[in-house]
């Protein structure tokens, strides 16, 4: 019986591309299993495209299989964006809250307390081997399992079955592969016997004991940080590891722990569509009821549809599932796990709710591409379609994602590389070995969508590549130092138009190929052939009587040659650098990273110490282990290494005032001397934020003294203009008390009226007439008027005699201050 698949093609997507007379764009789609027109969903004309791709799960370290995956979506996406010009809405997930995370966070704490408190290596010894046994009779009984679901499936004859037996083959591979590793690990205990020492057994039984403590202790295993501290450190490992590789960043990353609330709700409308139900705190997703609503489920991979090996789930020892096929959105809480609040009680998502939710908050009911490993085609991405079919239900949703992209297995001894398997190679270790770029390259040898063995004959095949690339670039550049243009032919003869119809069909067949499903195998094989001939033309040209190559020509060649290989991201891109950036610069970002993020961070360490008056006990405590390990070794050579020498001598400078028990703004001070000169001639400009911490950026030296200048006259100038309104007061303070000090005295000032008593009171007229009544009264109310003109000077000088003489000088002393500051009294700079 064959199984029909199902896809609806893009509207303005062409029935047949080979129609067209150029080469149209065609992708293999895992929904249909072959290559079909690739169209945005916004239409053929559009270059917007939504991309959702599933990143780790992060519970251990990320391996060359997972490196497989991601540079060659890299690639993929570097293709799309960078040579056909579209413009992509890269999304990547990453999975903290899950079954693997859970378990292997919770098995390692446990096994790490039971190292802290072993002492009898016998006591170890006994223990191990029990959990060992354990684990060889378990591994037993899976192995069965397997063997039984390949018999049974042997007997099916249709097409779909003879699909299943293969994957199911290759299942009880794995399990077989798995069982001899526990028996190995097993008889390797036994050898050691029990006087062996305790890190010794552990290495060898660990994981065996961990799942044993796990089973006994798991539930008293509550603390939330652990889980999550366990999520972190990965997941920062494999950021830094796709850093690593070179890989672009995604424009948005879904984490689950912070998509909680989209989680719920996405799964509260699958079950108000009638496609999900809830059993003692659990939501099940109903394949049946999803089925009859219309929908297809298991299109990616409708052979394993059924088959329990395949499904990834534990078998349902609750009996609260409708259908076998069913599967969790949403686990009740369990003891020793992680739990949020829902409306069916504390839980936790299931494996695959997450993807969809997280995908569908960003892109909305539509993707154009998303894209996985081969190995999550089912159950998981075929149970994210359906969710999310299930979600859009109501607005008629048969097709959430129009292009599945699956990257083929990465595999190894004959077996994928899997954590699971413990056959695996750790990206760390691959890059102790290869460069990125000869891992980058070596896949991009190979097709993307095809499995690829992780051998020696993939990896001779790179090294011969690279070095014929290496080899090619280093000799057009050495016609290019040396041939002098002005003073040589520049005429053709037929092997410069061979060598440029060689270049004109490796563009026109690069172009096929990577419309081709963006074929890079044919695409280096096409840049191959012309440097090949290339070397053949020089080869030519080398003959010191004969005409010299043509640099021009060669350039050329090098140039379309070097445009492919940064599409491919094997030769520096405009797209992975921002602003005016160098990209010979930025090769020593990293370790420039390193180095001034360590001098900020004990930059700002010291100074909220110094700020808070911590004791000079606290801040020689903080200089110890400055420079870090990482900040030496990345500071060995180049700018990097003036960045370590500028954190070097900033430490010794802060170490020797804490020894010197330095008031704290003698500290401040000096964090304040290494932004603004120390690193401002270094090219870093250094920026202090509100909360105590600092940011720093790459800056030219000059443009940030000139900053600085601007900064210093525009204090000035405020300072200059506080200055001068106080000069202007001081002044016009003087003035006026300086004009009362000069004011005759009040008999003085009145003697063309009156004339004044030995107490300096009016008692006579200036002609000599007694002052009486009216007439005196008169008199005393002049003399009070002229009092208090005068008595404010008098209530200054009474409290201080030096009054206008230190007025005086305080106006002197503004006047300086301005001189001092270059700026004149009148305002002018």
């Amino acid at each position: 019986m064959s199984i029909e698949r199902v896809w609806q093609p893009p509207c303005g997507c062409p029935a047949d591309p080979c129609d067209s007379a150029q080469p149209q764009l065609v992708l293999y789609n895992s929904l249909v299993d072959r290559k079909v027109p690739f169209v945005p969903a916004a239409g053929p004309q559009s270059k917007q495209i939504t991309w959702y791709t599933c990143g780790p799960t992060v519970y251990d370290s990320a391996h060359v299989g997972h490196a497989r995956n991601y540079l060659s979506f890299d690639i993929v996406r570097r293709v799309l964006e960078d040579y056909f010009g579209y413009n992509c809405l890269y999304i990547m997930n990453v999975t903290d809250v899950d079954d693997k995370i859970i378990l292997r966070a919770r098995r390692n704490h446990l096994l790490a307390s039971y190292r802290d408190a072993a002492r009898d290596p016998a006591q170890v010894f006994a223990d191990a081997s029990a959990a060992l046994a354990a684990a060889v009779d378990k591994q037993r009984g899976k192995v069965a399992e397997a063997e039984a679901a390949l018999a049974e499936a042997a007997a099916d004859s249709s097409s779909a079955a003879e699909k299943r037996r293969e994957e199911l083959s290759t299942n009880v591979a794995q399990e077989q592969m798995l069982l001899g590793k526990q028996m190995a690990a097993a008889a390797a205990l036994e050898s050691a016997g029990a006087a062996a020492a305790i890190e010794k057994q552990l290495e060898i039984a660990g994981d065996a004991l961990a799942e044993a403590l796990d089973r006994q202790l798991g539930a008293t295993v509550t603390d939330p940080a652990i889980f999550r501290a366990h999520a972190a450190k990965y997941e920062a490992e494999f950021l830094e590891d796709l850093a690593a590789l070179g890989c672009r960043l995604p424009a948005v990353l879904t984490r689950v722990s912070e998509y909680i609330p989209e989680i719920v709700q996405y799964v509260e409308q699958i079950v108000a569509n009638g496609m999900g139900y809830e059993a003692n705190g659990s939501v099940y997703f109903d394949t049946q009821a999803f089925r009859a609503g219309g929908h297809t489920y298991g299109k990616l991979n409708p052979w394993a549809v059924g088959a329990a090996a395949l499904a990834g789930e534990a078998a349902d020892a609750t009996g609260e599932k409708r259908h076998p096929s069913d599967f969790a959105l949403w686990k009740a809480a369990k003891p020793g796990e992680p739990f949020w609040d829902s409306p069916w009680g504390k839980g936790r998502p299931g494996w695959h709710i997450e993807c969809s939710a997280m995908a569908s908050a960003v892109a909305g009911d539509k993707l154009d591409i998303h894209t996985g490993g081969e190995d999550l085609r089912f159950p998981h991405h075929d149970n994210e379609l359906a969710q999310a079919e299930a979600y859009y239900h109501a607005c008629g949703c048969q097709q959430w994602v129009n292009y599945f992209l699956h990257s083929g297995h990465l595999g190894i001894e004959g077996l994928k590389m899997s954590k699971s398997l413990k056959n695996f190679i750790t990206i760390r270790q691959a890059l102790e070995s290869f460069t990125p770029r000869q891992l980058r390259l070596m896949f991009a040898l190979q097709p993307w969508e095809k499995k690829m063995n992780y051998g020696e004959q993939a990896k001779e095949e790179m090294r011969a590549k690279e070095a014929l690339l290496k080899n090619f670039f280093a000799n057009v550049d050495v016609v290019l130092r040396t041939q002098k243009v002005a003073a040589t032919s520049q005429r053709w003869e037929e092997e410069e138009r061979q060598l440029q119809r060689e270049l004109d069909g490796a563009q026109r067949r690069v172009h096929e190929a990577l419309c081709d499903n963006i074929n890079t195998q044919a695409a280096m094989g096409a840049l191959c052939d012309l440097v090949k001939a290339a070397n053949i033309y020089l080869a030519a040209r080398q003959d010191a009587a004969g005409p010299p190559p043509q640099p021009f020509l060669l350039r050329a060649a090098a140039a379309f040659t070097t445009r492919i290989l940064s599409v491919f991201g094997l030769a520096p891109s405009p797209g992975d650098f921002l602003g005016f950036a160098d990209p010979a610069v930025a090769a020593n970002d990293d370790a420039m990273h390193a180095v001034l993020d360590g001098l900020c961070a004990f930059r700002d360490s010291v100074r909220a110490l110094a700020k808070a008056k911590a004791p000079a006990a606290e801040v020689a405590a903080a200089c110890q282990g400055i420079p870090s390990e990482e900040a030496q070794q990345a500071g060995a050579s180049g700018r990097p290494k003036e960045m370590l020498a500028a954190l070097s001598t900033f430490q010794a400078e802060i170490a020797g005032l804490a020894a010197a028990g330095a008031p704290p703004g003698e500290v401040l001070a000096a964090c304040d001397r290494v932004r603004d000169d120390t690193l401002v001639d270094l090219g870093i400009r250094l920026e202090d934020k509100p909360d105590g911490s600092s940011v720093w950026k790459p800056e030219d030296p000059a443009v940030l003294r000139q900053e600085q200048e601007e900064r210093r006259r525009a204090a000035a100038e405020a300072r200059g203009k506080k200055l001068r309104g106080q000069l202007d007061n001081k002044r016009k303070e003087l003035d006026k008390f300086e004009k009362l000090a000069a004011l005759p005295s009040i008999p003085e000032a009145l003697a063309d009226k009156y004339r004044f008593d030995g107490a300096g009171e009016p008692s006579h007229d200036k002609e000599g007439a007694a002052l009486e009544g009216k007439a005196l009264d008169k008199a005393k109310k002049e003399v009070e008027k002229q009092k208090k003109v005068r008595a404010p000077l008098e209530k200054k000088l009474a409290e201080d005699p030096q009054f206008l003489s230190a007025l005086a000088a305080d106006i002197a002393a503004l006047s300086a201050e301005l001189a001092a500051l270059g700026v004149a009294e009148n305002g002018s700079a």
